[in-house]
This record gives C-alpha cells, sequence and structure tokens, in this order.
C-alpha cells in the first residue's frame, strides 16, 4: 500500500481485537496460539517505544465455555455470568503472556457511564496517562458484568475508537475477520473491491457497510466500525481495518506492507465524546 512513511510518525496506538479473531472457529475455544503471537506483536510495538493499548473481546465468548454453554447468550443476566468468569480467565491468560515477554499489562473495565460522567471519563484518563508512564500496556474491555450497552458498543469497536479518543492516539487499528471496507460484501459479491484509503466518511462510504453483520462469536458489523472510524478520525486519529486472521499485519502496517483500508483523520476541535455518545450511541 506504500504507506510506510505515512504511520512512521505515531506515536500511540490502540488495538483492538474481536472474539471471532481469538477463537478456534470449530469449537469457539479460545486460540492460545494466535494470542500469543498479538502479545508478542504488541510487545514489540512497545519496545518500539511506542505507547500501546489492546481492547480485547473475548470475555463472554470465554465464559460461556467454562461454564458449558453451546450457544451464545441472548439475556444481559447470562451475557454477565459469563463475562464474570471469562474476563479473569481472558486477563490471567494475557498477563501470563506478557510477562514472557518482560512487559507489565493492566485490565482496564469501561462502561457507557465511564465515558458520559465528566468526573468518571478524567479519571479514566488520568489512569491510561500513567500507565503509559510507567510502560505499562493497558488491556481494556467493556465491564460486560455490570453493563447493559454491551450490545451497544458493536464486539468493542466504537470503545477502541472511544478509547482512542479519550487518550489522544493518533493511529487506532481494529483487527477483523475482513480485510477491510469493501464495494459490497465480499462473502456475497465476489466482485466486490477493497477501498484501500477513505479520505473522508461521505453517504457512499456508509452505504457500503450496510447489510454487513458479524460471526455467531462477536456482535459487530462493519457499520459498527464505520462508527468507530467517525470517533476516531473526528478525534484526531488515523484508522485501519485489517484481517486479523494474522496477527503480523501488525508490524506490516508499520512497514507499508498490508492489505487493509485506512481511514483518514480529520480533527475536529469541536467533537465531544459525550455528545457523540448520547446522540448516537443512546
Amino acid at each position: 500500500m506504500g504507506t510506510k512513511e505515512y504511520f512512521k510518525g505515531k506515536k500511540r496506538i490502540i488495538v483492538k481485537i474481536g472474539s471471532a479473531a481469538l477463537h478456534h472457529e470449530a469449537t469457539g475455544r479460545l486460540n492460545l496460539g494466535k494470542v500469543e503471537r498479538l502479545v508478542r506483536e504488541l510487545c514489540d510495538i512497545r519496545n518500539r517505544g511506542l505507547d500501546v493499548c489492546l481492547v480485547s473481546s473475548g470475555a463472554i465468548a470465554v465464559g460461556r465455555k467454562v461454564i458449558g454453554l453451546e450457544e451464545r447468550p441472548s439475556d444481559i443476566s447470562t451475557k454477565q455470568a459469563c463475562a464474570a468468569v471469562g474476563q479473569a480467565r481472558l486477563m490471567m491468560t494475557y498477563q501470563k503472556m506478557f510477562s514472557e515477554y518482560h512487559q507489565t499489562a493492566a485490565q482496564i473495565l469501561m462502561t457507557k457511564g465511564t465515558m458520559l460522567d465528566n468526573v468518571a471519563r478524567k479519571n479514566a484518563q488520568n489512569t491510561f496517562e500513567e500507565l503509559f508512564r510507567m510502560g505499562i500496556i493497558p488491556v481494556v474491555n467493556e465491564n460486560d458484568t455490570i453493563s447493559t450497552y454491551e450490545m451497544q458498543f458493536g464486539d468493542n469497536d466504537t470503545l477502541s475508537a472511544l478509547v482512542a479518543s479519550l487518550v489522544g492516539a493518533d493511529l487506532l487499528i481494529l483487527l477483523s475477520d475482513i480485510d477491510g471496507l469493501f464495494t459490497d460484501d465480499p462473502h456475497q459479491n465476489p466482485d466486490a473491491r477493497l477501498i484501500e484509503m477513505v479520505d473522508e466518511l461521505d453517504e457512499e462510504i456508509e452505504d457500503m457497510a450496510k447489510g454487513s453483520t458479524g460471526s455467531d462469536i462477536g456482535t459487530g458489523g462493519m457499520e459498527a466500525k464505520l462508527t468507530a472510524a467517525r470517533i476516531a478520525t473526528l478525534s484526531g486519529a488515523d484508522m485501519v481495518i485489517a484481517n486479523g486472521e494474522d496477527v503480523g499485519v501488525l508490524h506490516r502496517i508499520f512497514e507499508g506492507k498490508f492489505v487493509g483500508t485506512v481511514f483518514r483523520a480529520h480533527y475536529d476541535e469541536d467533537f465531544y465524546i459525550a455528545d457523540f455518545i448520547e446522540k448516537s450511541i443512546g
């Protein structure tokens, strides 16, 4: 794509990976090999001297397997029970793997209320800043155990963009199960073309996302990713959608040798997170 120089000056990176990308498709169980490779990539980004934060879905999916539920739960209370079990198991896995590469990870669980309340939002912002100052890698998820908004955040796509806005990141990377934004659904239309660069989120771009759905494991479709793109770009961050099947795409992004879609930042000083959440997410 020839974007090596474009990403050269980035200092603070948010990486989001979804539930589907973290699990074996056949069993729905955690893909430990992929998690280990993801952690290694993140540690290498940190070793470059960059601030890096992971927004990771997967708590409900992990918890449902630990508990023994075959189907994804539909009611809030069962989801919350799965999240309570799964988040602890997921974070234990991350902590162990980060320590193998001599890095420290910290858990941050957020809710919609964190972003809407001025005091809570400032406290969260201060915590992130202190962790970055200490060289610690925050691992963020929505607090599904107490939140009733899990479905609205779109498998953490929106949450990752809110985190990018909150901490002043200059790059958000969404690792998905698709190569990027296409002119049509590539699963249905073999002639669909990948869009490599989006300069502006206009009506034509938004129409391309309609009808895109999530997987059985996750909840996020392309519409959620465009919501994330709007938040990130208006906050001054570029955003990349890339295929998380091979998490090695992370270092290829910085080498300018990746397949994906780049959404260019368009900073708007009048953009306010809380207002956007209330108007767009409800």
